[in-house]
């Protein structure tokens, strides 16, 4: 049985960060947020995603359509 990867405490915030940044329009804090994720998070996010069906794309494509 393959454990899933981990996503680092400190990744979920900079993800968090640059979500919030995305939605206020703030582009440069919003990619400073994202390269600031380590790989192994990055990878961890994305298998989450796609068991929830999804991936980063249309995570941001659903934040335009909210805001």
């Amino acid at each position: 049985m393959t454990h899933p990867s981990r996503i680092s405490l400190m990744a979920a915030g900079e993800l968090r960060t640059a979500l919030e940044a995305h939605q206020r329009g703030d582009t440069a804090t919003a990619v400073a947020a994202l390269m600031a994720i380590d790989p192994e998070s990055w990878q961890a996010i994305e298998q989450r995603l796609t068991a929830l069906g999804g991936n980063v794309a249309a995570l941001v494509s659903t934040l335009n359509r909210t805001t």
